[in-house]
């Protein structure tokens, strides 16, 4: 079935937002030529008793499958139109259209409205003149001790500890019983690490409390952020038995602790490359933070709206599909991060928009370049890099890290940036 533009009548109107509704009449003759088509091929194709197959009489056809026949007209005839109409106005929506306002009636026009949105037309008038300060790189020793305590914690020995009672930082293995009408139940153990969490803080204090091989009973209180709802608030009577302590035992950080990470001659070493990560790692994120405050400005400047359902969308992404979630639930979370899902897409836009005003797409010769780094940087060639980045699909996610440089670059010739 094909149906030309010019003879629908059609009418956009502009809502907020980028919501575009579209009115649109089909000719009453082609509602019925297409009634008629579809009635007389299921003419020849159902079987009814009394008749041959092929033989049975539209009028008969009408009188069983009218509304049926009704309601696949309409969807064939809406479907067709809407497609048409897009083309004749030259919209390209973003969003499912949803269909409303269906007015039909045997020999009348077929009148309907359809609302969708469309992409923003942003313009962006202010690019530069603005002062953004870059934030300070700090804390560099504090990090680069802590990340020596982690690497010395990951290759520490457990050792037994037999006086004493437990504290943060000891891994324990526990027996805990629930006391029901006085009477201890099924035995329950455990094994944890105090002070990280993984039990509530009253079973925390009551092994605090122990020495090895020692028990006691306490009256403990589920905690109010306790993440199985229904247990927030409730008291429990339990039976701890502690079996047993051990306390983490770390290397020395010498020579040979710097030479089991790898190629380091002495902790000098170790340490140097651990401040030249942490320095680099500081860097990017006062770059990010830079990037950030120069997009907010252009934002700020150059005010736009954005889709409803681009926002869902995004919010869509970053909460996945999580499973066991009631719906409530799920609909409090969309509200409290659609704010921030909204900046993001403005965000998003604003650099696409960037990249086309002022050419600024990543090349193919860019892209090039950056799989042969990559290459180079991994041991593998550059076509095996394309086609783990195709595999994985992250070949698009690349040219977009290349093009959103070359945004941020040009950004920051426009701007001035300071140092604190």
């Amino acid at each position: 079935m094909a149906i030309e533009g010019n003879q629908l009548h059609i009418s956009v109107e502009e809502g907020e937002r980028w919501r575009r509704t579209m009115s649109v009449t089909v000719p009453s003759g082609m509602v019925s030529s297409e009634r008629r088509r579809l009635t007389g091929e299921l003419a020849k194709r159902v079987k009814l008793p009394g008749f041959r197959k092929g033989h049975v009489p539209s009028s008969v056809v009408e009188k069983r499958f009218g509304h049926s026949l009704n309601r696949e007209a309409l969807d064939k005839l809406i479907g067709v139109a809407y497609r048409e109409a897009l083309s004749r106005e030259e919209l390209n929506p973003i969003s499912e259209g949803e269909v409303g306002d269906v007015q039909y009636e045997p020999d009348r026009d077929l009148t309907f409205s359809i609302s969708f949105d469309v992409r923003p037309e942003i313009e962006l008038s202010r690019l530069g003149g603005f002062k953004v300060e870059r934030p300070p790189i700090e804390g560099l020793d504090k990090r680069l001790e802590e990340v020596l305590v982690r690497l010395r914690e990951e290759r520490g020995t457990w050792q037994p500890l037999e006086d004493g009672r437990p504290e943060d930082g000891d891994r324990i293995a526990v027996e805990i019983r629930r006391i029901e009408e006085g009477e201890p139940g099924e035995v329950q153990p455990y094994q944890l690490v105090l002070g990280q969490g993984d039990a509530i803080p009253d079973i925390e204090k009551a092994i605090k409390s122990l020495e090895v091989e020692g028990s006691g009973e306490f009256l403990v209180r589920f905690p109010d952020d306790f993440p199985n709802e229904e247990r927030r608030g409730q008291e429990e009577q339990l039976l701890v038995h502690l079996k047993s302590r051990q306390g983490l035992e770390l290397p020395e950080l010498d020579a040979d602790f710097a030479k089991d990470l790898g190629d380091f001659a002495s902790v000098d070493d170790l340490t140097e490359k651990i401040r030249a990560d942490l320095q680099k790692e500081a860097e990017e994120q006062a770059e990010s933070v830079v990037r950030g405050k120069l997009l907010d400005a252009i934002l700020e400047a150059n005010p736009f709206t954005v889709p409803v359902s681009m926002v869902d969308r995004y919010v869509e992404s970053v909460l996945g599909n999580p499973e066991g979630v009631s719906p409530e639930k799920l609909l409090e979370a969309k509200e409290r991060i659609s704010p921030q899902a909204e900046h993001a897409v403005k965000r998003i836009l604003a650099i696409d928009r960037l990249s086309e005003m002022q050419d600024l797409r990543a090349t193919e010769e860019e892209i090039d370049s950056r799989v042969e780094e990559i290459a180079e940087k991994s041991g593998d060639t550059p076509a095996q890099i394309y086609a783990n980045l195709q595999k994985s699909e992250r070949l698009e996610a690349l040219e977009r890290e290349i093009t959103e440089r070359k945004v941020f670059y040009f950004l920051k010739e426009k701007s001035e940036i300071t140092e604190n």
